[in-house]
C-alpha cells in the first residue's frame, strides 16, 4: 500500500468528539455520514444486522481510500439518532421496540455517493442485508447543539440527560433535533461503569413572545 500520513478526524473535529462532564454549547457544521434508519430495540438482531453493516462498508471505504494512495485515516465511532414512536423524543423504556434510530459513522471528505455505492455492493456481495440495502450517505448540518459526557452504563443516561437539559433551559434554548449519541467506547471491551458516551441535542433559542 502506498506511504500517506494518517488523519484522526476526533482530533480535526476535536471539540465535536471529546466532551467533559459539564454541558457546553459547540457549534456542529455539515458533516458527511454513512446511515442506516431502523426500528426496534438496540439489543435486537434488526439493530445488530445495521451496525454490522455500516462498519463493513465504513472499513471497506477506509481500506479502499488507503489502497488507492489517497488518504490514510482512522474509522470514525458510531453514532446514533433516537427518537419516539411519531416524532415524540420521550425513548419508552418499557417498549424498546417501537424506538426510531438512524445509525452513524462521519466519513471524510473524499467519500462520495458513488464510492459508497461501490463498497455497499462489494459488502452485498459477500453478506446480503436489508441494511446494506438502506445504508447511504448522508449529509447533516445540526449547527448550534448542547452536550455533555456519560460516564457509565446506557441505562444512567437519563440523570445526565436531566443535567443537560437543565442546561439547555438555562441558555434559553429549546430542543431542534432529535437525541444523539456518540460511543466513545466499545461495549465488548469496556466495563459498563466506563463507557463513555457523548449527547447532544440540536438546540435553537426560544421565540420572543
Amino acid at each position: 500500500m502506498t506511504s500517506i500520513p494518517k488523519t484522526d478526524f476526533k482530533k480535526v473535529h476535536r471539540n465535536l468528539y471529546t466532551a467533559s462532564a459539564a454541558p457546553a454549547l459547540v457549534d456542529v457544521p455539515e458533516l458527511a455520514f454513512l446511515a442506516v434508519d431502523g426500528v426496534g430495540d438496540p439489543d435486537g438482531p434488526a439493530y445488530r444486522e445495521a451496525v454490522e453493516a455500516l462498519y463493513g462498508v465504513a472499513y471497506g471505504l477506509r481500506f479502499g481510500l488507503k489502497k488507492a494512495g489517497v488518504l490514510d485515516y482512522s474509522v470514525m465511532p458510531l453514532e446514533g439518532l433516537w427518537w419516539g414512536a411519531e416524532g415524540q423524543r420521550n425513548l419508552p423504556e418499557q417498549d424498546r421496540s417501537t424506538w426510531n434510530w438512524t445509525m452513524l459513522i462521519m466519513q471524510p471528505p473524499q467519500v462520495d455517493v458513488d464510492l459508497v455505492a461501490e463498497f455497499v455492493a462489494a459488502a452485498a456481495r459477500k453478506k446480503p442485508s436489508g441494511s446494506l440495502e438502506r445504508l447511504e450517505l448522508r449529509h447533516l448540518t445540526e449547527g448550534r447543539s448542547a452536550q455533555v459526557l456519560h460516564v457509565g452504563p446506557y441505562r444512567e443516561e437519563p440523570a445526565t440527560r436531566d443535567r443537560l437539559m437543565a442546561f439547555i433551559n438555562e441558555s434559553g434554548d429549546r430542543l431542534s433535533g432529535e437525541h444523539h449519541e456518540i460511543y466513545l467506547s466499545d461495549p465488548r471491551r469496556a466495563a459498563p461503569e466506563k463507557l463513555r458516551t457523548i449527547l447532544r441535542y440540536a438546540v435553537a433559542p426560544v421565540p420572543a413572545r
